[in-house]
Parts: C-alpha cells; sequence; structure tokens
C-alpha cells in the first residue's frame, strides 16, 4: 500500500501546500485564485467572494449587485458555493429577481462565489500535473464536457422533448427536478433549449475523451500559468474556450475553476472507458499524490491527521445539504 511505503496515510493532504489540505475536501474554491499571480489571475474569469448574514434579502441583493458592478462585470452571473463540488448549488443568475431567489435559498453565513458569465459555452477538463523538482508539467488528460440540450419542435413540451432523448429519457429525475417549472412549457420549433447549467456529470452532462487534443503549445501555456502559483501542483482545470483549435495552441481561453487533490482525471466517466481503464486511472493519481506529498514533505511540510480531514468532509457535506438546487 502506498500509505506504508511512504509511512503516512495523509500524504496527498500536502501534495498542494498553497492551499489547506491540498483543496481536497472543505476548502474554499477561491483559495487557489488568492494564492495565484498576475499572470495566472488573467487567465481566471473575475470573481468577488460574498458571505450571506441574516439581513433582509433585497438588502443582500442590493450589496451583491454593488459588488459585481465594481468588480466589472453585469448579469448574468455565475453563483457558487465557495465551498462544495460536483456542481452543487452553482445557477446561472440572470437578473437581480433571480440574485434575490438565489439568496433566499442559500445558508446564513455561507459564502458564495460570484464570477463572470464566460462568452464561450464550450467546455472542457484538463488535467495538470507537474513535480516540485521539474520546470515543465504534463496533461494527463482532457476531457470535452457536453450539457445536453433539446430543440424544439413547436408543439412539444420541455417533458416531452426530454423524454424522447435518448440521453436525458434516462436521466428524468434529474432533469425533471431543476426544470419542473418550465417542464410543460412548448419550445418553439428550431430552437435549443440547454437542458442544465452546470456541466457535472452527476448532474447529467455529458463526458468525451479528447487525450488526441493534448498539445504541447497548450502545456506551455499551462506551465506558466502554474509557475505563478507556487506550490501548487495537481489539479483538474475547468476550462471554457472559444475554439478547439485556438484552444490547442494556447489562446482564448477562460479558467473557470481549480479543482483540488480530490479531483479525479473525468476522461474516466466516458462512456467507451472500460471499468479496468477507469482503475488504472484513479491508481495513477493516487500514486502522484503520494510522490508529491512526499516531494513536499522532504522540503519541511508535515501531513495533518485524518481528524482534521474528517472534520473538514462533514463541515463540507454539511454545508452541501442546504445548497440551492444548481442548473
Amino acid at each position: 500500500m502506498l500509505s506504508v511505503r511512504h509511512r503516512s496515510l495523509t500524504l496527498p493532504l500536502i501534495a498542494n501546500p498553497a492551499v489547506p489540505l491540498s483543496g481536497m475536501v472543505g476548502v474554499q474554491k477561491s483559495a487557489v485564485f488568492d494564492a495565484a499571480g498576475a499572470v495566472a489571475r488573467d487567465w481566471i474569469l473575475p470573481w468577488r467572494i460574498y458571505s450571506k448574514t441574516n439581513a433582509p434579502i433585497p438588502e443582500l441583493a442590493a450589496d451583491v449587485a454593488a459588488l459585481i458592478d465594481a468588480a466589472g462585470f453585469k448579469f448574468p452571473v455565475v453563483g457558487k458555493p465557495d465551498i462544495g463540488c460536483r456542481g452543487a448549488g452553482v445557477k446561472l443568475i440572470g437578473n437581480r429577481t433571480e440574485l434575490e431567489a438565489y439568496l433566499s435559498e442559500f445558508p446564513v453565513e455561507g459564502e458564495i462565489q460570484f464570477q463572470r458569465l464566460s462568452q464561450w459555452d464550450a467546455e472542457v477538463g484538463v488535467f495538470y500535473v507537474r513535480h516540485s523538482h521539474i520546470e515543465r508539467g504534463e496533461i494527463t488528460s482532457l476531457t470535452l464536457k457536453y450539457a445536453p440540450y433539446v430543440v424544439g419542435d413547436g408543439f412539444s413540451t420541455l417533458a416531452e422533448l426530454a423524454a424522447a432523448d435518448p440521453r436525458a429519457g434516462e436521466l428524468q429525475h434529474p432533469y425533471g427536478e431543476r426544470r419542473k417549472a418550465k417542464w410543460e412549457l412548448l419550445i418553439p420549433a428550431g430552437e435549443p433549449y440547454r437542458r442544465l447549467f452546470s456541466a457535472s456529470h452527476s448532474r447529467g452532462a455529458v463526458f468525451r475523451d479528447a487525450a488526441a487534443l493534448i498539445s504541447e503549445e497548450l502545456l506551455a501555456v499551462l506551465d506558466q500559468i502554474f509557475a505563478d502559483i507556487p506550490s501548487y501542483h495537481y489539479d483538474r482545470l475547468d476550462i471554457k474556450f472559444k475554439d478547439i483549435g485556438i484552444l490547442r495552441s494556447g489562446r482564448d481561453f477562460h479558467i473557470i475553476e481549480i479543482n483540488g487533490a480530490s479531483s479525479e482525471s473525468i476522461n474516466i466517466w466516458y462512456r467507451n472507458a472500460s471499468l479496468g481503464q477507469a482503475l488504472r486511472t484513479l491508481l495513477q493519481q493516487y500514486h502522484t499524490l503520494f510522490k508529491l506529498g512526499s516531494a513536499n514533505r522532504t522540503l519541511g511540510h508535515e501531513p495533518l491527521g485524518l481528524k482534521t480531514l474528517f472534520s473538514a468532509w462533514r463541515f463540507e457535506s454539511q454545508l452541501v445539504k442546504q445548497y440551492p438546487d444548481n442548473d
């Protein structure tokens, strides 16, 4: 076992010393953004953090509106819990009314990350690893993320269109729960209707392994970005991009999230991936985490205990239960 070989069960918690617990669990999404320098921040979509209080909702909404206006971005904006995973509580907020509804459903003292909406819809998950003694990193996987949609025919409801779709027909529960207010809506002929905003597999998104699209040019840009985030070595980036060819050249993309040590290489969720491939990928990730943690231990970083990890997990689990339904 890796823990026996390295004489520690919690070495992965120092794989990314830049953030608490390597971003494993119970850690703010914005922690790694805060650790980024000017070069890295140029690639990250602007964000602001807001802590909800028990003040009246209209007052909170006015505060948030002023916050995002000062940051230079307007509605629609993306609202997401600053602590959480798998798309929990993520919503596209189109106006002041929707903002008030989102705030009313959010737990008091919870922290919300408001982020500018990218002008690009296409999304990809890129897994990047860089060992501390090596200047160049490695892109270990690249996975395209598709948010399913239906196209209206002018006479069928959203529920009927979804039921007739091969993917959505198998996932009526998650789609129906999130779209129940519009389930009987007639979609005009030829009009596409996006069934979810958050491209999370657990919420119904479709993933496609695109390792063949990994390029030296994209890697070179990621090396520059992570050279500007000291002591951060292992992550999956969620990226919005303009065009796949341009992305491969290392241009015209936005980082919307930098996930921590608990993130998996999402190509394992591609429908053509075998169980054996998925297990090998996960085992390789654990091996990498322990190797990074071991190297960082020699630099003086000490891993925290299981009690701290459990407390962080319990804290996040309780928060997630209180979040609004995601889009």
